[in-house]
């Protein structure tokens, strides 16, 4: 593990840099936009909920008159939808220097997407699977160094890619689900990374990160759907008594969006306690995410029920 020191003070001047972040409108996602908005970057605030963006655009003009925000819709259950946000992007930027994969779903009931995939599975991974392979020639044309950085989450450690039943149609535990997402957004971006190497693309890194115990709307979502007023009131107490702020837990993100050090196939996370809280540092993941036989077919799996195949150069001579 290797502490790093870094803090938000040590991000680098991002004018000139536009970054789309995924659920951009609360939680860790607003303090990603927040922090990179303060250091100059335009921030596509990615979110489902265009109305609450907007209020949180607001928000952030208020403390950044000089802010550069642009509130776009994205559903990542639904794979048309994601297919119009790109040709959205696309037609108006022309370059794409860091995609943010943060927004998720946690420990939810089983519901499942427009496209008929396991909510949790859908959102957290096939989602952004598909997002990133359809903003791929962006990130490769942009000029200079891009990176995709993918949130996961410490769950991982538990989760398990079950092929035979990927959409929990036969057997569903939410937490199972969720550590099943999880450790596919690691599998994905250490993936990524590899098969990004193997092109010969060396200016584009996929890292992949985890806030620790962060206090978020997210741990509520699940118990708000189940009607749960005891889970609610365990969890309320739980993140005032255990969990660092947002703002902290957004660090490992940020980190993997813009430090000078970070290099392509890494795991960031906080350097504290059982690495839940604690300042941003590179980390080792689980030993299934380090498995390549699985991240490949679940690669191929991805694209197949995405319909989006990622298409890789040959070469590409640029270096960092």
């Amino acid at each position: 593990m290797t502490n790093s020191g870094w803090t938000q003070d040590s991000m680098p001047d991002m004018a000139g840099k536009t970054v789309i972040v995924t659920g951009a409108n609360s939680g860790l996602g607003y303090e990603v936009t927040r922090a990179l908005a303060r250091h100059g970057a335009t921030v596509v605030m990615a979110c489902r909920r265009t109305d609450h963006a907007m209020t949180v655009k607001g928000r952030i003009l208020t403390e950044l008159p000089d802010a550069n925000l642009d509130v776009r819709e994205l559903d990542l259950a639904d794979l048309a939808l994601i297919r119009e946000f790109v040709d959205d992007f696309t037609e108006e930027y022309d370059d794409l220097h860091v995609l943010c994969n943060n927004a998720g779903v946690m420990a939810v009931p089983r519901e499942e997407t427009a496209d008929g995939f396991e909510l949790q599975f859908g959102v957290n991974h096939l989602g952004h699977f598909a997002l990133t392979g359809l903003l791929l020639d962006s990130l490769l044309e942009t000029e200079g160094e891009t990176r995709v950085v993918t949130q996961s989450s410490g769950v991982h450690e538990r989760g398990t890619i079950d092929f035979d039943d990927l959409q929990g149609e036969r057997e569903y535990d939410k937490w199972d689900a969720y550590g099943q997402s999880k450790l596919a957004n690691v599998l994905f971006a250490y993936e990524l990374d590899r098969k990004l190497h193997d092109a010969g693309v060396d200016d584009v890194a996929s890292v992949a990160c985890h806030p620790g115990y962060a206090s978020t709307n997210l741990q509520r979502r699940g118990p708000e759907r189940e009607g749960s007023l005891l889970r609610l009131w365990m969890i309320r107490v739980a993140n005032a008594v255990f969990a660092q702020s947002a703002e902290r837990g957004a660090l490992p993100m940020l980190y993997g969006a813009t430090a000078g050090e970070i290099e392509g196939g890494e795991y960031v996370g906080p350097d504290g306690l059982r690495n839940m809280r604690g300042l941003p540092s590179v980390q080792p993941s689980s030993d299934e995410s380090y498995d390549e036989r699985t991240a490949e077919r679940l690669w191929d799996t991805s694209e197949e029920l995405t319909g989006v195949a990622y298409d890789f150069p040959q070469s590409k001579s640029v270096s960092r």
